[in-house]
């Protein structure tokens, strides 16, 4: 195991605009579980396979723990690549396919034959050894390709997207099976998605991407309640942050009628204009005689034990960045498309971030 380095990496493609990678530079800590998120054409694949060697570093350097790997051939690495589609030879039963790389490094018979006892019992596939994929569920696909990259041990584990071709109720179980795996074998992993629930679910830490630059890298948490800019808070949060632009006086920022003190540090610092941010659940629904903004009810997305509006602000004078407005509703509430309620954010609850640079205000 080791850790990996990406050095000011950057990867620009033959007649290219602009770099798919520009200037990366971010530390895999030994045994960390890494994701990658971002829309795509971030360059977070890109990023992923620069690592594995599959894309050369146009400049900048890439080490996998003391050693620089920057021009050493994919072979050389002792890295395990999980990709989208499952890779299986059609032709191989699951032990032949688990077993391939290893008789292709010349291992021995009996070597070969316990890591793929000891993967399949890792992932359950001792029933399915003597099948071909083609006798396979998409999961237990999966599972073979997860396993045909465990028996190699390699130093690094990298996954482009692997679960993307699985229903949602598959990938919220494989993901979990990936993360206790990931956590058993202790190995290195870089791990690529655009979904960011997936990331936010299964990473020690998130590196977010955008342009083919890194945007903020930290844990869950950290990302989610301290956003470094509009894009990562808007990126991070399921439903999402909704973003207004707001004018600023000596009294604070006004959300249409709505006056929000602004904290020190924050008033020391703003202009005429600043971005708020809220969160759906930050939001409390008050009567008609309190000062708030009255929001038109477009649509309720009900999920079971929560439920969500999405509506638009009726007061004209509210600006705000988000197609809607998101609310999380209190127990019971149960609105139709047309109705009308009246909110207001929760002081202690709200983003502010420059309207110029898009960086976070604290």
């Amino acid at each position: 195991m080791a850790s990996v380095t990406f050095d000011q990496a950057t990867r620009i493609f033959h007649g290219a605009s602009q770099p798919a990678v520009d200037s990366l530079d971010l530390t895999v800590g030994d045994g960390e579980f890494l994701v990658l998120v971002g829309p795509s054409g971030c360059g977070k694949s890109t990023s992923l396979r620069m690592v594995a060697g599959l894309e050369p570093t146009t400049t900048g350097r890439i080490f996998i723990g003391e050693r620089d790997m920057t021009g050493v051939r994919p072979r050389q690495r002792d890295i395990a690549m999980v990709f989208q589609s499952y890779a299986l030879y059609p032709n191989m039963t699951v032990r032949q396919n688990m077993a391939f790389a290893l008789e292709n490094q010349k291992f021995g018979k009996s070597e070969i034959e316990e890591r793929v006892r000891l993967a399949s019992s890792m992932l359950e596939l001792d029933d399915l050894l003597d099948r071909k994929p083609s006798a396979l569920s998409g999961g237990q696909r999966q599972r073979v390709a997860m396993g045909r990259a465990i028996v190699r041990k390699p130093t690094v584990f990298c996954m482009d997207e692997p679960l993307s071709n699985l229903d949602a109720k598959l990938r919220v179980s494989m993901r979990g099976e990936i993360a206790n795996l990931q956590r058993r074998l202790a190995t290195t992993t870089i791990y690529v998605t655009h979904d960011q629930v997936e990331a936010m679910t299964m990473g020690n830490r998130v590196a977010v991407m955008l342009n083919g630059k890194l945007q903020q890298v930290d844990t869950p948490q950290n990302l989610y309640s301290q956003p470094a800019n509009v894009f990562v808070a808007g990126f991070i949060g399921s439903p999402s942050i909704t973003l207004f632009s707001c004018p600023v006086t000596q009294e604070g920022a006004h959300l249409g009628s709505h006056v929000i003190p602004l904290p020190r540090t924050i008033s020391a610092v703003a202009k005429s204009n600043i971005i708020l941010g809220v969160r759906p659940e930050s939001w409390e629904i008050v009567g008609a005689d309190l000062d708030g903004i009255i929001l038109a009810t477009d649509f309720v997305e009900m999920l079971g034990s929560q439920t969500y509006l999405y509506g638009q602000a009726i007061d004209p004078q509210v600006e705000f960045r988000s197609e809607r407005i998101g609310v999380l509703l209190e127990r019971n509430m149960y609105p139709q498309a047309g109705d009308s309620i009246k909110i207001r954010p929760r002081q202690n609850e709200l983003y502010f971030f420059d309207p110029d640079t898009e960086k976070a205000l604290w």
